[in-house]
């Protein structure tokens, strides 16, 4: 938003802020659903790079593709054991985990 704009909504009363300020979270809160989303998005591309489907994928790891869905959304019932474990499933590596989660540090500091 250029500053003009923001300078008039602010004028105005509007409080203009990002995701973390509307729902009050904490540094810590905010850093984990960015590693969760982090490890999303990579999980929706190395599915996607290895032609598979969800409903495919979902049968590789004895789950469904609704489930499969929800991961790669980054659904807030979706723990961070699960979606380590279906990257790993899909071939990476402990240190392209850690690659994926610093990644996502860097965007919230």
């Amino acid at each position: 938003m250029n500053s003009t704009k923001r300078n008039k909504l602010e004028a105005k009363g509007w409080k203009l802020g990002d995701a973390q300020d509307f729902l009050a979270l904490s540094d810590e809160e905010m850093a984990f659903i960015e590693m969760k989303l982090a490890l999303s998005r990579e999980l929706k591309a190395r599915r996607l790079h290895k032609h598979l489907s969800q409903a495919g994928f979902a049968r590789r790891i004895n789950s469904s593709q609704s489930r499969v869905a929800k991961m790669e959304a980054g659904d807030a019932s979706v723990s961070m054991d699960l979606l380590i474990r279906s990257l790993l499933a899909l071939g990476a590596s402990r240190k392209e985990l850690a690659r994926f989660i610093e990644q996502s540090k860097r965007r919230v500091a």
